[in-house]
């Protein structure tokens, strides 16, 4: 009989994945342990992965996305430990934890949840690790914000519990269901989890019956775990604001009087609809808000361009009518900003080069229709130019302003080198510098930092000197091996950068990837040896967007000619068959062949025409998938459509 089972649940997070189970061999060295995966359908070779570098951990593998509850539940009836530690895959233990929750749990035997301290990427305190349960009351302080306002409150603070030390252990409400030790014989009591809950409030759930069970709930302050991605996640998501708070629903309905539970769910439904909307609005705010600062800025620089021409080339105060400045500045204005849009220019991270690009195509567009316009709407050949020259520079100079502000997601640098400290034995420290150089990634190694003392002339300083070395190099990224340098240790260290912008990642020992997280409100971020897919990129998936539409309109306009085609070739008229779905966006116009792949592709809606055939004669090998996926841009789309056109080796999907 083993003394515990971990279970973690795995949906398409192969990396996450591999360094979580190497965290876990590191700290279960001195119990009996048995670990099991299991996985709910992914298809990024996840379980290869596992079969490959850990064949210890017994797996479940899944058809289909059964949910948290139940793919949990299916290894719990299978263990006969003492103990059951639900684990997730984003996370990473210190190689003593396992030991002393376990001793905790031994200690205590009317303790049958244990919860740990849990930090971000960058080392910040994650607020779930202690929880109150989501009474009518404390939802509504959460919900309203007065717990925010009041977080150290004993009364308006419950939700997170904000005035217990997180440095200290405590007895609590709620466990996280990222790291939650449960004690067997209080399962077996209670039950296991409720499968109602597919997906959040399954912890607050078991939660609350080990309290109604007669035990005891305890945060457990002495030991930390990383976290990578923290509840804040996807607040923003009006999808998780919908399952997260019909969660809370059920959860009332469960365990509250009917009078009770049907007001709070008044109140929650209230909530969803407040907070979907809210989330709804922030999110047309944030995606309006440049554009519509750009728009402002160079549309008075449009004006005042044109009263200075009025005054001082044409000597006529109001020389140009009022449509000249309601209606025809705007569309320069318009046609400007379009331009910068569908180049990238206002995705994230910004470019410079885009947004250049997108300014001149834009400009040269307006000189080109310009010609074509009458004499009585040609009004100003020098205003135009005078315009397209301001609408690049302020754009450029609004873009500069708010990476001075240090606004978020508006560095216009965000794609500049990265200067990387790399704290490894010799090692591993050449191994992560080589994993670098494969990744893509544009970066100057500026030194390595031995996990102890400087030992050889090779590094640069000791681990006790990591944030002067930081400091001085003006570094902005710091590697940690997760084979030379204790998961105790980087945690440590993490607290150290927290309120800086200095990134922290961890490269796990015989992996091909480095992981890390630059806050609680981001997901892991990777840097792998595998291929970076053009067609990923926001960029691409726009200008795919836009020739669908564009060749749809082409199909429509061109009719009497691909009506004729049709009579020599009656498969092309398979193309009028999806004209309206390709508009309406359900279908694209070329998309991958088959759902073979060995690789993780960009996803894609379904197809008219395959890709099959595009790199035929072609240098490259391998998965057509992968190739169009790596090498995509709108020529490969035009290609494989004329050649459908022409008969050639393309099919219909």
């Amino acid at each position: 009989m083993n003394k515990l089972s971990i279970v973690i649940v795995n949906y398409n997070v192969k990396y996450f994945l591999d360094q979580v189970l190497t965290s876990v061999e590191s700290s279960m060295k001195q119990l009996s342990v048995e670990v099991w995966v299991v996985d709910n359908n992914s298809v990024d070779g996840s379980m290869e992965m596992v079969a490959e570098k850990f064949p210890w951990v017994k797996t479940i593998i899944n058809r289909e996305n059964l949910g948290f509850s139940k793919a949990n539940n299916q290894a719990m009836e299978l263990s006969d430990s003492e103990y059951i530690l639900l684990l997730n895959p984003d996370t990473v233990l210190q190689e003593d934890t396992l030991v002393k929750c376990v001793e905790y749990m031994e200690l205590n035997q009317d303790v049958g949840g244990l919860g740990v301290r849990m930090i971000d990427g960058k080392g910040n305190f994650l607020p779930e690790s202690k929880r109150g349960l989501p009474t009518p009351k404390v939802a509504f302080f959460k919900m309203t914000g007065l717990a925010s306002l009041f977080p150290k409150s004993h009364y308006f603070g419950r939700y997170h519990m904000k005035y217990l030390s997180e440095f200290e252990t405590h007895e609590v409400e709620v466990l996280a269901g990222a790291f939650m030790m449960l004690r067997k014989s209080c399962l077996d009591k209670i039950g296991l989890l409720d499968e109602q809950f597919f997906m959040y409030g399954e912890d607050i759930d078991l939660s609350y019956r080990i309290l109604t069970g007669g035990y005891k709930n305890v945060y457990y302050s002495d030991t930390t775990i990383i976290h990578y991605k923290g509840e804040s996640t996807k607040k923003k998501s009006v999808n998780y604001v919908k399952v997260f708070y019909n969660a809370m629903i059920l959860f009332a309905q469960k365990h509250y009087s009917q009078r009770m539970a049907g007001w709070f769910s008044f109140w929650i439904r209230l909530a969803i609809y407040l907070r979907a909307t809210l989330a709804m609005v922030f999110r047309a705010a944030s995606s309006i808000l440049l554009p519509l600062a750009d728009f402002i800025v160079v549309y008075l620089g449009y004006y005042g361009i044109a009263k200075y021409w009025e005054l001082y080339h044409k000597f006529v105060p109001n020389f140009y009518p009022d449509s000249y400045y309601l209606l025809h500045i705007p569309v320069y204005v318009g046609v400007a900003l379009v331009s910068i849009f569908i180049s990238g220019g206002y995705d994230k991270p910004l470019n410079g080069y885009r947004i250049f690009r997108g300014a001149a195509a834009g400009s040269f567009l307006l000189f080109a229709a310009y010609g074509f316009l009458s004499k009585d709407l040609q009004f100003s050949r020098a205003i135009l130019a005078l315009g397209s020259a301001w609408a690049i520079g302020s754009v450029f100079l609004m873009r500069i302003l708010l990476d001075v502000l240090k606004f978020k997601g508006f560095k216009l640098m965000a794609d500049s080198e990265m200067r990387v400290i790399i704290v490894a034995k010799e090692t591993e420290a050449q191994r992560i510098s080589s994993l670098l150089n494969r990744s893509q990634v544009n970066h100057t190694v500026l030194g390595f930092v031995h996990p102890a003392e400087k030992n050889s002339d090779n590094f640069i300083g000791g681990f006790h000197q990591l944030p002067e070395i930081v400091e001085i190099y003006s570094a902005n990224l710091v590697i940690f091996s997760g084979k030379d340098v204790a998961a105790s240790s980087i945690m440590n260290t993490m607290s150290s950068f927290s309120s800086t912008e200095v990134q922290l990642k961890i490269a796990p020992d015989k992996s091909e990837f480095i992981i890390g997280s630059n806050s609680k409100n981001d997901p892991g971020e990777l840097f792998t040896v595998e291929i970076n897919y053009a067609l990923a990129e926001i960029y691409n998936q726009r200008r795919k967007r836009i020739f669908d539409i564009l060749w749809s309109i082409f199909i429509l306009v061109f009719s009497p000619v691909f009506l004729v085609l049709c009579f020599l070739r009656p498969s092309i008229f398979r193309l009028y068959k999806h004209v309206l779905s390709v508009l309406a966006g359900k279908k694209t116009w070329v998309s991958y062949t088959g759902l073979k792949s060995s690789y993780v592709l960009p996803k894609l809606k379904q197809g008219v025409i395959y890709s099959s055939g595009l790199w035929t004669n072609s240098k490259f090998e391998g998965d057509v998938n992968h190739l169009y996926a790596k090498e995509y841009s709108v020529s490969k789309d035009i290609q494989v459509m004329f050649g459908f056109l022409v008969n050639r080796r393309h099919n219909e999907v």
